[in-house]
């Protein structure tokens, strides 16, 4: 392809499930190991000192974070991931304005890159894991429909794609409150419900990956409240309401690239979403919804039968008794609430 002429044709990994040894991004033959890219990119590993952290897969192994690569081919690497990455670095040096002023399809192929990147490792693992997972990544067919929706979406990074009035993604950014903010930097994911958060000093993306923004419509008044800095605690919980309302997600947007016309310079998307013989967010249950705030809340080890004390209302940092917005500058225990 001529300079003056973009590539515009997609790759699709899903056939023949070709993610070993593959360029991520355009599906080149990458045999050398050299041929690969961080999943969290060098200057992250740098500026937060992950170089000796680890993580735990599904299979129980454990890799430490310059351990976590992806295939990719020179040409990715050098014109689309090596760019977004260092893209993002420069905000992140310059802080959270300017983080909180890109783009957000700059930022849905930040988190899609490390997102996509963990769920090859889980993937590629599976073929010979230490453990058999409990539910094998590879054999859960809804799981990797979800997935092959996102890939053509997030292609993005390589062909020049359009998003015909849609955005891909719920991503919401927060600021912590500095008085208790000890971590500078957390990351978690969900790969089930493709959610996916990462903490940068004192902002926090978090981001439902494939739900064509209906997570931040939902959750509109919420994340409005939420504009200001927020205790960890608080940030915690409205992740807890972000995955488990991800979890409640009942539908997967099919997208639809236009054909090609000659002299077309990108490509465009259309998205459709089956509204009509399904409910697009499955009933919430406060039960369910407490054991996510258990799980976001593990370091303040609240058991869940404090937060499920008011069946009705479970326990919230972010409202006080009567829904209104909740300034809280130090957590002093249960006690205060």
């Amino acid at each position: 392809m001529s300079a003056t002429t973009p590539d515009l044709s997609l790759y699709d990994p899903f056939t023949g499930m070709r993610f070993a040894q593959h360029c991520f991004l355009c599906g080149t033959p990458t045999p050398a190991p050299s041929d690969s890219v961080l999943v969290f990119d060098r200057w992250l590993l740098e500026r937060y000192q992950l170089t000796d952290l680890q993580i735990k897969l599904l299979d129980q192994s454990v890799l430490a974070y310059p351990e976590l690569r992806m295939p990719c081919c020179a040409e990715c690497r050098q014109q689309y991931v090596e760019p977004l990455e260092q893209t993002v670095a420069q905000a992140v040096q310059t802080g959270a304005v300017a983080l909180r002023s890109l783009d957000e399809k700059t930022l849905f192929l930040w988190l899609g890159k490390m997102f996509y990147g963990v769920m090859l490792l889980e993937i590629l693992n599976e073929l010979d894991p230490l453990v058999k997972p409990l539910y094998p990544l590879a054999e859960n067919t809804q799981l990797l429909r979800k997935l092959q929706c996102f890939f053509q979406v997030f292609q993005a990074l390589r062909v020049p794609i359009v998003y015909e009035d849609f955005t891909p993604a719920s991503i919401f950014i927060l600021e912590t409150a500095p008085l208790e903010d000890t971590i500078p930097f957390e990351y978690d994911d969900d790969l089930s419900t493709m959610t996916f958060s990462i903490k940068l000093d004192e902002t926090v993306l978090v981001s439902c990956l494939i739900d064509n923004g209906l997570l931040r419509q939902a959750m509109g008044r919420v994340y409005r409240d939420a504009q200001r800095p927020l205790h960890p605690i608080q940030i915690a919980e409205f992740k807890a309401r972000v995955y488990y309302g991800a979890y409640l997600l009942n539908v997967v947007p099919d997208y639809f690239p236009r054909p090609v016309q000659p002299g077309d310079t990108e490509l465009v998307f259309d998205t459709l979403i089956d509204d009509v013989t399904r409910e697009i967010f499955n009933p919430w249950e406060n039960s369910a919804y407490g054991t996510s705030l258990q799980e976001m809340w593990k370091r303040w080890q609240i058991p869940y039968t404090e937060i499920m004390r008011d069946a009705r209302q479970p326990l919230s940092y972010l409202y006080d008794q009567d829904g209104e917005p909740l300034v809280l500058e130090r957590w002093e225990g249960l006690t205060e609430k």
